[in-house]
C-alpha cells in the first residue's frame, strides 16, 4: 500500500512537471490562419486592443507617438533582469506579458517588474496553442496563471495575450471564439502592432527596423525576455528606446496607453469635438490589487511547482548517479572478471596439490519429495574418492526422508530433527559429519559427477576457508526460468569473479558450497539470525581473514521458481536475509585487520551495487516512460537502446565466461519490462520491512523437481532378530522417545562428556553443553 501511494504521488508530480514545462508536444503546434467570415470586419481591421467583456465588441488603438513594449514568454532569470535594467535606464516602462509556470518558478522576477513600476499580463500558464485546447483547459491556463501573479505580487491583470497570435487581421473564427470566451471571464486581449522578430536574432539593426512604426502612428510592440538567447534584444532596446524619444515618442505601458486614449476621448466629447452620441468609458487601474482568495491559491499553485521542479531534479540527478554507478559497475566488471577468467584458463595454473580429503556433503531438506532422490543420488555417486552424504530432514511431512532411506544408498545417512530452520539443520548435519571438509547442498539442487571433487580443490591453498559453486538454473523451459537463467550467469557468477579478485567475496550460495570444518568453528557455525545464512556465514568468514573463492567448473543444478509469486518470495527472503546481514555486520567499517578491510571494500561495494543500483534502477525506466511521453522520442530511444546494449554486450561477456550458448539473451530486452519491475518491488519492499522493523517468515517454495520421480518400493521387512537401522544413520521419532540422536555440541566441545538422551524442546539437536546452534563470531544487534 505505502508502496502503491508513493508510487501515484510520483507519477502525479511527474505529470504535474511535464504539464507546467509544457511538454505536451501536442498542444504546441502553430495553426494557420483560417475562415474569417464569422469575424467582424470591425475587428479585423481594427486596433490591437480587443474588448469583448459585457457582450461588446470594439478594438482601442494607443494615442498617436505612444509606444507600448511588450515583452513575452517570460520572467526569466538572465533576461527580464537586463530588459528591467534598459528600461530603468531609459526612464520608460513596459507591459510584460508573463507565462504563470515561470512566475511560480521566479516570484521575485515577477515583483520586481511591478515594482518598477511596469505592468503584468497573462501569456497563459504553460504556453500552448490556446485554439487546440477544450475550454476548461483554456479556463485553467488563464485562472493559474492569474493565482500565480496573485500570490508572487499581489496584483491581478485584466490583460491576455494568446501564444502564436500576432495581429488583428489574422483573427480566424476559431480564435475569435477564444478572444471572447476570454472577454466573458474579463479579459482584454491584447495582440500587436508591429513584431521586432527579435525571437529569430536577425541583428540589433534588423530588430529595430521592425519595431519603428510608420509616421507618428502609435504601436504596440512585440519583444521577447524569454524563450533563448535574449542579447540582441537588450542591445535593440537600449538602441531603440532614445531614438524614439529623440522623435518626439512616449513609452507607456498598455493600460496606461489605452486610458490615454480613453481621456483624450472623454476631452473631445467635452470640447464637442466628438459626437454626443459617443460613449465615454471609464479608464481601467493598472496592476490592481489581488483577492486574498487568488493569493492562497497561488501560494499552493507555487508550491506544487515547486515540488514538481525538485522532484525532477532530483530525479534527473539520480539518472546520473544510475548511469554512473552502471558503468562503474561494468567497467570492473569487464576488468577484473576478465582478468580472473584469463588467469584461470592459464595451462599452468593450478590451485595446488590435489585434494583428496574425504568430504561430508550436508543436506538440510524439508518438504522435498520432489527433487530430493535426484539430488542424493548425485551427490552419492560423485566422482571425489570419499564422500558421506548427510541429509538432515528438518520436520518433513512429505516423506522426504523416507524417500532417502529407501534408496540404500550406503554413503547417505538420514537424520530427522523436529523442524527448527535450515541454520538449524545445517549446524546438525555439520555436528554429526565425520569429515573437516564440509560441502552444503539445497535439497532440490543436482550434482554433476565431478562437482564436489572440482569444488573442495581451492583447499589445496590453506588460507581459503570457502568455495562458492556456479550455480546453474536447470528448469529453464518457462519464461520466468530462462530470465533467472540469465540473472545467474550474469548476475551471480561474473559478480563472484569480481569479488573473488577484491577478496571480498559475500555470498557462498547455499546451493553449492565448501567450507573447512575449522573455518565454521572459528565464526561459530551457521547463525540463524538472519533469513541469508549464507551471506551472513560468509561475511563472518570474511572478517575472520579467511579466503572466499569462486569455483567456476563445480556446477550445480537447481530448480528456479517458475511463477512470478514464487520468484518474489523467494527474492523477497534474499534481499531482506541480504539487508539483515549487512547491518548484522556493520561494525567491520571501523574495524582492523581482515575485518575492516570487508568492512571498508566489501560492505560498501555490496551496497552500492547490491542494493543502492538495484533500487535506483527505476529511474531509467521512470525517465523511460517519462521522455517517450514527454520528450523527443528519438533521442528517449536512442539513450534506452544505449543502455540495453551495454547490458547485452556485458550478458555476452558473461555467457562467454560460462560457456553458455548465447540464445537465450533474445529474451533480455523482454526483461526489462516485466522481470525488472519485480525486482524493483521486491527491494523496495525489502527495505521498507527493514527499515520499520518488520519480521520476515521463511516461505517454502513448490517444487516440481528437476527429474521424474520413480516409484520406489518400499523396503523388505528386516529379518527375525534385526533392529531397524542405527539411530545415528536413520532418525525416526518414536512416540515418548528421544527425537535427537546423542551428539555433542558443534563447534566440538572442549572436553566430550558423557551422552545422555534429552527430550527435544522447541527446534534443537540435543547437545549436553554446547548449544546446537551456536553465536556467531562478531554477532551484534540486527532487525527481526
Amino acid at each position: 500500500m505505502l508502496g502503491s501511494l508513493l508510487l501515484g504521488l510520483f507519477v502525479g508530480v511527474l505529470l504535474v512537471q511535464a504539464y507546467i514545462n509544457s511538454e505536451f508536444t501536442a498542444d504546441h503546434k502553430e495553426t494557420e490562419v483560417g475562415d474569417q467570415d464569422g469575424v467582424p470586419l470591425s475587428i479585423r481591421g481594427g486596433g490591437p486592443i480587443i474588448n469583448t467583456t459585457g457582450g461588446q465588441e470594439s478594438t482601442s488603438r494607443l494615442p498617436d507617438r505612444t509606444i507600448a513594449l511588450t515583452f513575452d514568454d517570460g520572467p526569466d532569470p538572465v533576461w527580464t533582469p537586463k530588459v528591467l535594467e534598459v528600461l530603468r535606464d531609459n526612464d520608460a516602462h513596459g507591459t510584460f506579458f508573463v507565462v504563470g509556470s515561470q512566475v511560480a518558478r521566479h516570484p521575485g522576477l515577477a515583483k520586481q517588474i511591478v515594482a518598477d513600476r511596469n505592468e503584468l499580463g497573462l501569456h497563459t500558464f504553460t504556453h500552448p496553442n490556446m485554439q487546440l485546447l477544450a475550454p476548461w483547459r483554456r479556463h485553467l491556463e488563464l485562472s493559474q496563471n492569474q493565482v500565480a501573479i496573485a500570490r508572487a505580487t499581489g496584483v491581478h491583470t485584466n490583460l491576455a495575450r494568446f501564444p502564436y497570435s500576432s495581429k488583428s487581421e489574422a483573427i480566424d473564427e476559431t480564435n475569435w471564439k477564444v478572444v471572447k470566451e476570454a472577454g466573458r471571464a474579463g479579459y482584454l486581449i491584447v495582440v500587436n502592432d508591429l513584431d521586432s522578430e527579435d525571437w529569430q536574432r536577425p541583428g540589433v539593426d534588423q530588430i529595430i527596423h521592425n519595431a519603428v512604426p510608420s509616421g507618428d502612428r502609435s504601436a504596440i510592440i512585440l519583444f521577447h525576455d524569454a524563450g533563448g538567447d535574449r542579447s540582441q534584444t537588450v542591445a535593440a532596446l537600449a538602441k531603440f528606446i532614445p531614438m524614439m524619444k529623440a522623435r518626439g515618442y512616449r513609452f507607456t505601458t498598455v493600460t496606461e496607453g489605452l486610458n490615454l486614449g480613453i481621456e483624450e476621448q472623454a476631452a473631445d466629447v467635452r470640447a464637442g469635438r466628438a459626437p454626443e452620441s459617443a460613449t465615454v468609458i471609464p479608464t481601467l487601474p493598472e496592476n490592481p490589487a489581488a483577492a486574498a482568495g487568488d493569493e492562497w491559491r497561488g501560494a499552493a499553485l507555487i508550491w506544487t511547482v515547486r515540488l514538481a521542479d525538485s522532484l525532477v531534479t532530483v530525479v534527473a540527478a539520480l539518472f546520473v548517479v544510475v548511469g554512473l554507478l552502471t558503468i562503474g559497475r561494468t567497467a570492473l566488471l569487464l576488468l577484473l572478471a576478465t582478468r580472473h577468467a584469463r588467469k584461470r584458463r592459464r595451462p599452468d595454473w593450478s590451485w595446488g596439490p590435489p585434494v583428496t580429503d574425504p568430504v561430508s556433503v550436508i543436506v538440510p531438506a524439508y518438504n522435498e519429495k520432489e527433487g530430493i532422490e535426484a539430488a542424493v543420488r548425485s551427490l552419492a555417486l560423485g566422482d571425489h574418492p570419499e564422500i558421506e552424504v548427510v541429509v538432515v530432514d528438518d520436520g518433513s511431512t512429505d516423506g522426504t526422508a523416507d524417500i532417502v532411506e529407501r534408496l540404500r544408498l550406503p554413503n547417505v545417512r538420514v537424520v530427522r530433527v523436529p523442524n527448527g530452520g535450515k541454520s538449524n539443520a545445517l549446524n546438525t548435519g555439520i555436528a554429526l559429519a565425520r569429515h573437516d571438509l564440509i560441502v552444503t547442498v539445497d535439497g532440490d539442487t543436482i550434482f554433476e559427477e565431478d562437482s564436489i571433487r572440482r569444488l573442495v580443490q581451492p583447499f589445496a591453498d590453506p588460507t581459503v576457508g570457502a568455495v562458492a559453486g556456479n550455480v546453474k538454473v536447470g528448469n529453464r523451459a518457462s519464461m520466468v526460468a530462462t530470465w533467472q537463467h540469465i540473472e545467474y550467469v550474469i548476475g551471480f557468477n561474473l559478480d563472484r569473479r569480481l569479488y573473488e579478485t577484491l577478496n571480498c567475496m559475500p555470498t557462498v550460495p547455499g546451493a553449492i558450497g565448501a567450507f573447512r570444518r575449522e573455518a565454521l568453528a572459528k565464526v561459530g557455525g551457521v547463525s540463524d539470525e538472519t533469513l541469508a545464512e549464507d551471506t551472513d556465514v560468509t561475511m563472518a568468514l570474511c572478517r575472520e581473514g579467511w579466503r572466499v573463492v569462486y569455483e567456476e567448473h563445480a556446477k550445480a543444478w537447481t530448480e528456479a521458481p517458475t511463477t512470478l509469486e514464487q520468484l518474489y518470495r523467494q527474492r523477497y527472503r534474499w534481499s531482506y536475509g541480504t539487508m539483515q546481514a549487512m547491518w548484522k555486520h556493520r561494525r567491520a567499517l571501523f574495524d582492523n585487520g581482515s575485518s575492516g578491510r570487508f568492512g571498508r571494500v566489501g560492505l560498501p561495494f555490496l551496497a552500492l551495487f547490491g542494493v543502492a543500483l538495484p533500487m535506483l534502477a527505476p529511474v531509467v525506466d521512470v525517465m523511460l516512460v517519462y521522455g517517450l511521453v514527454f520528450w523527443e522520442l528519438k533521442e528517449t530511444a536512442v539513450a534506452w537502446l544505449g543502455m540495453l546494449g551495454l547490458q547485452l554486450f556485458t550478458a555476452a561477456v558473461a555467457f562467454r565466461f560460462d560457456r553458455e550458448p548465447l540464445r537465450p539473451l533474445w529474451r533480455l530486452p523482454l526483461q526489462q519490462f516485466a522481470y525488472r519491475q519485480l525486482m524493483y518491488l521486491v527491494l523496495i519492499q525489502s527495505a521498507t520491512t527493514a527499515m520499520t522493523g518488520g519480521r520476515l517468515r521463511w516461505h517454502k517454495l513448490n517444487r516440481a523437481g528437476l527429474t521424474p520421480l520413480p516409484e520406489i518400493p518400499p523396503p523388505p521387512p528386516p529379518p527375525p532378530g534385526e533392529g531397524v537401522a542405527p539411530v545415528i544413520d536413520s532418525w525416526p521419532s518414536p512416540p515418548g522417545g528421544s527425537v535427537a540422536p546423542v551428539i555433542d555440541g558443534w563447534p566440538p566441545s572442549a572436553q566430550p562428556e558423557v551422552p545422555r538422551q534429552q527430550q527435544a524442546v522447541g527446534r534443537a539437536v540435543a547437545p549436553p553443553t554446547t548449544p546446537a546452534v551456536p553465536s556467531q563470531a562478531h554477532r551484534e544487534e540486527i532487525p527481526r
